[in-house]
């Protein structure tokens, strides 16, 4: 492979920010600092900006290339949620190539047969197929002795467990969260407790288990005292959230913006604080996108009738990077919660900068202004409830194993 140099630019180390070049041989990080440039390297000149671990998003619901690169995403955690779901050895080792070469897809094998929370799959046999983590999906398992033996023959593997956190007896067909936009435009509502009734549960089972278990997207003040309380304890678990939940409450829904119906449902301003606050003091692990593009036929429907989900993709790093301006977590938490975290609890290579280490790179220039416009967006869907949000910091380069993505 020709050699790539990346020249004057800032790295983001735990630490801080240093001036620094990086050389890149054979898919790997060779030189970090001041080198002689081969003659023979392709040069990216980076004055300007700043170069950091390429993103690892846990819980992507499609492949969706364009968008990872626009986005700085070097690997993506790809949900079991597929057609037909990813619940069998075959069906996790050929998602686990689908992105190659350009982006590293990481295959997170369904819980259950069919994603139906009765009866456990072969988590053994997905594991060796590839299997990064498994997750309950969209859903809730609501059948407690089949959580517990989920936890139980995962541990025995060492086996991540993702859950979704929303209690399906309190939710049913909620499209909201009770409070007073919900009332107000007359759409059917659920208690925000109900996350936290999931995550009690979840919690009480991991903890018997001696399990992993991590929350993909948790929303509410009353779920993030529960996981505080439970590291304390000691008990292995983690939790993650999405820019959405930080920066929108539920009065973005407006008048029956279909863009803004999420899963979880957005919550009210309070809850919204809750995870500003939880983000501050660490008892979230991950930021990931959510991503969950879904097309003009699943979206312009009558809010109660529209798909949840949002293209998240290439605006992470964006929204993230106001979080930083605004003081809440500094540059190196960032990409801990966008790269080091999530590699970490997958169990795959990734979210450092360092010698040795294979060239996923993002090079961005944190001033740089733009607008988000879900027409012109990369993704596959361009729905966001950040349509037409002025923003700041923009994705110049994604660098998978040392070749330039897209």
């Amino acid at each position: 492979m020709t050699p790539l140099a990346i020249l004057n630019g800032k790295v983001i180390g735990r630490d801080g920010l240093r001036d620094a070049d990086i050389l890149v041989q054979d898919r790997l990080i060779a030189e970090i600092g001041r080198f002689y440039t081969p003659v023979d390297a392709e040069i990216i000149e980076a004055k300007g900006l700043l170069i950091a671990p390429g993103i690892v998003d846990i819980g992507t619901f499609g492949i969706d290339i364009p968008a990872f690169a626009a986005g700085g995403i070097t690997r993506a955690g790809l949900m079991p949620d597929q057609s037909p779901p990813l619940d069998n050895a075959a069906l996790v080792q050929r998602a686990g190539q689908a992105g190659k070469p350009h982006v590293w897809i990481s295959p997170i094998a369904a819980a259950t047969r069919g994603l139906d929370g009765l009866e456990l799959a072969e988590l053994g046999l997905m594991k060796a197929a590839g299997a990064t983590a498994v997750a309950t999906g969209r859903h809730w398992i609501a059948d407690s002795g089949v959580m517990h033996r989920l936890l139980a023959y995962a541990s025995s593997l060492d086996l991540l467990v993702i859950s979704h956190a929303e209690d399906d007896g309190l939710t049913g067909q909620a499209v909201a969260t009770n409070g007073e936009t919900a009332t107000r435009l007359g759409l059917a509502s659920a208690p925000a407790i109900a996350e936290a009734m999931a995550v009690a549960r979840d919690i009480a089972l991991a903890e018997e288990t001696g399990a992993r278990l991590h929350f993909r997207k948790l929303s509410t003040g009353a779920a993030f005292d529960l996981v505080r309380a439970a590291k304390k304890r000691g008990v292995r678990i983690s939790c993650g959230t999405s820019p959405a939940y930080l920066l929108l409450s539920d009065i973005a829904i407006g008048s029956f913006r279909t863009f803004a119906r999420l899963s979880p449902p957005l919550r009210d301003e309070a809850d919204r604080q809750a995870t500003i606050a939880a983000l501050k003091d660490g008892t979230i692990d991950v930021l990931c996108s959510g991503h969950d593009p879904q097309g003009p036929e699943a979206k312009r429907l009558p809010f109660a009738d529209a798909s949840p989900g949002m293209a998240g993709a290439e605006t992470l790093l964006t929204l993230s990077l106001g979080l930083v301006r605004d003081g809440v977590i500094d540059l190196p938490r960032l990409f801990t919660l966008l790269s080091r975290k999530p590699a970490e609890l997958l169990a795959v290579s990734g979210g450092e900068l360092a010698v040795g280490s294979e060239a996923d790179l993002v090079l961005f220039d944190p001033d740089r202004p733009w607008r988000i416009v879900g027409d012109d967006m990369a993704a596959s869907a361009g729905n966001t409830p950040f349509d037409g949000l002025p923003v700041q910091g923009k994705v110049l380069h994604t660098i998978k194993g040392g070749q330039p993505v897209g």
